[in-house]
């Protein structure tokens, strides 16, 4: 016969269960700060929890600054182990102005097919992330990317697999013309001229709602406020068609990404407009053992509703890479 504890005691167990959760420590946030990352680049960047902790850094997407990474899924991240780097690619934000002028006709021939000269490739933005790395005194880091992101965390994998520990991609494709294609409509939205504030924050929450998920919709008020600072951190719209040639000059990573070893997630909308689903299914086909994680109502943004569903997701696919002490 098991033995009672005595009326009005409790014993050690049912202290335990009983105890509330210990208050998670705040996640401490740095100031916006500034790094050489190579000859007339300089990224602006910011940090989220204990700098002990597993580096992970967020690389962003076409024409976005590091702001598009949400504080609260930042802090989510740095709240599961994660060190949480994110910064402005070159060409948007506070980061470094990059040279060349790219006329909207030659943005047509490159989505033609047509052989163009980009002022820069996804190649050089995936060497200002190792810069960056370096910087910070990284060896190698969890990565994500989104969208562009994604294509220069893919490249970044390939071209130097022993600074990512896991890989991320998400709403993103392999280079590879028959899949991940953008839906033509979008192009001449994309293309339209924003030369000031406000012609900015209507034609940017106008693409939000073309390019957002219908099944996690966001408020045009808050596309509006977040276009608004945007605009306000700096605005480069000669920058945004470098970066959009970087993109649709990129080759074909396909074959390539067969020789990625390293724990790989990849996450796409089923209702992204932006880039066709089919280019999430064939950067999980082509990366062996990679995992696919496909969302109904999803389309090409990161609702607050899925900040869950992302950062577990992540922290699954971190644990599957070997611990670096």
């Amino acid at each position: 016969m098991t033995p009672r504890s005595p009326r009005g005691s409790t014993d050690e167990s049912d202290h335990l269960a009983s105890a509330p959760s210990p208050t998670p420590a705040p996640v401490v946030a740095s100031q916006e700060l500034f790094a050489p990352v190579g000859p007339e680049v300089e990224l602006c960047y910011q940090t989220f929890g204990d700098p002990a902790a597993e580096p992970l850094v967020l690389v962003m997407g076409l024409g976005g600054p590091m702001t598009w990474w949400d504080p609260q899924m930042c802090q989510m991240l740095a709240e599961r182990g994660f060190h949480v780097v994110r910064f402005d690619n070159r060409d948007t934000g506070r980061s470094s102005r990059g040279r060349g002028r790219v006329r909207r006709t030659t943005l047509v021939r490159a989505f033609t097919g047509r052989r163009v000269r980009a002022p820069y490739s996804l190649t050089d933005l995936a060497s200002d992330t190792v810069g960056l790395m370096d910087h910070l005194g990284f060896d190698s880091a969890h990565v994500v990317g989104v969208s562009m992101g994604g294509m220069v965390a893919q490249t970044l994998a390939i071209t130097q697999p022993t600074r990512v520990r896991s890989l991320t991609s998400i709403m993103s494709t392999t280079g590879k013309r028959t899949v991940g294609w953008q839906h033509p409509a979008l192009l001449p939205t994309l293309l339209a001229p924003r030369a000031d504030r406000e012609t900015y924050v209507k034609a940017s929450a106008k693409v939000w709602k073309l390019i957002g998920s219908p099944a996690y919709p966001t408020p045009e008020e808050e596309s509006r406020v977040r276009a608004g600072e945007t605009y306000d951190r700096g605005v480069s719209p000669s920058g945004v068609m470098r970066q959009m040639l970087a993109v649709l000059t990129q080759p074909n990573r396909g074959p390539r990404l067969r020789s990625i070893k390293i724990p790989t997630l990849v996450v796409h909308g089923l209702a992204d407009r932006m880039v066709h689903v089919s280019g999430g299914r064939a950067t999980a086909a082509a990366i062996p053992g990679a995992e696919l994680l496909l969302i109904d109502g999803m389309g090409h943004d990161l609702p607050p509703a899925l900040f869950d569903t992302y950062v577990e997701a992540i922290q699954r696919t971190a644990r599957r890479a070997p611990r670096i002490f």
